[in-house]
This record gives C-alpha cells, structure tokens and sequence, in this order.
C-alpha cells in the first residue's frame, strides 16, 4: 500500500509538471501563469514550475528526507494556491474544489512522509 501511495504522489507531481505544464497539454495554466506575470513570460515560468514539480515526484520516489520533502510540497501548493485564489481565480475550473482536492492530497503526502518504518513494506 506504503509503493502505491508513494507512486500516486510522485505521478501527480510529474503528470501536472511535465504533461501539464511543461509539455501545455492544459493550457489554463499558462493563462494563470499570464494573469501573475504577463504574457510574456507566462510559457517560460509556466515550463520552470512545471519542472520544479517534476523535480518534487522525482524527490518522492526517491523517498530521500521524507518530512522535508512533504514540507516543500506543501509550502508549493499552499503558494500557488494562495496566488491563484488572488489573482487568477477566474481561471479556475472550481476554487473550492481545487483547495479541498488539495488539502485531501496534502494529507496522502503528510501520510506517506509521517510512516517511514512502513515504507517500502
């Protein structure tokens, strides 16, 4: 159970860093990116974020210093949800939706973080 929570966690970061973002297969968030920013560094920062979260699901399968790695995650989503909610909510698909799936993912990684002994088991 302990792999396939790791694998979840990991794949979101990489599925929303690289195919998302990175690779513009949901061009919202180059738009979010746009409101912050401007449009003309919307696609540079937009590939940038998509790689630091790639980064992150690669941290995850790495399962190297755990707890720091689901603070980092988490410091991560509390930031982009917070300047998403201020400045770009229009763009949002369901702002209610987005901080409740995110607290419930929030919750998966601090799980997963919180049980190193049962790891891998």
């Amino acid at each position: 159970m302990k792999t396939l929570l790791k694998f979840g966690i990991a794949s979101v970061w990489l599925v929303f860093g690289l195919v998302f973002k990175v690779l513009g297969a949901v061009p919202r968030h180059r738009l979010i990116v746009s409101a912050v920013l401007g449009t003309e560094w919307a696609r540079p920062i937009t590939v940038l974020i998509g790689l630091g979260e790639a980064a992150l699901g690669v941290w995850v399968l790495t399962e190297v210093f755990p707890r720091t790695c689901a603070a980092c995650q988490t410091i991560a989503i509390a930031t982009m949800n917070a300047i998403e909610l201020h400045v770009a909510r229009n763009l949002l698909l369901t702002p209610v939706g987005m901080v409740l799936a995110n607290a419930v993912f929030l919750s998966l990684v601090w799980y997963w973080a919180l049980h190193p002994a049962e790891r891998g088991a």
